[in-house]
């Protein structure tokens, strides 16, 4: 199972940070814990939204292992 990180709103609107999730790639996890919080698949879906697999932002769909930790980031802004 790939350890999974939620940050800011997301994190809010899911209502944990961190949980193990089964899936073997990105779409996989993506999909799993979208099918539990409609809601929160929204938000996955939403533009700006990133993706972080072992700490390195990726685009797409990627392959995870059962040591991997997948990050999902809500849109930045700064200046």
């Amino acid at each position: 199972m790939a350890r999974v990180l939620l940050f800011g709103p997301l994190r809010d609107l899911a209502g944990w940070r961190e949980r193990q999730v089964e899936g073997g790639s990105i779409a996989a996890l993506r999909a799993a814990i979208s099918a539990e919080d409609p809601e929160l698949a929204l938000a996955l879906a939403g533009p700006g939204v990133q993706v972080a697999l072992d700490q390195a932002l990726v685009r797409g769909d990627a392959a995870v292992g059962a040591a991997s930790e997948v990050a999902f980031l809500p849109p930045m802004s700064g200046g």
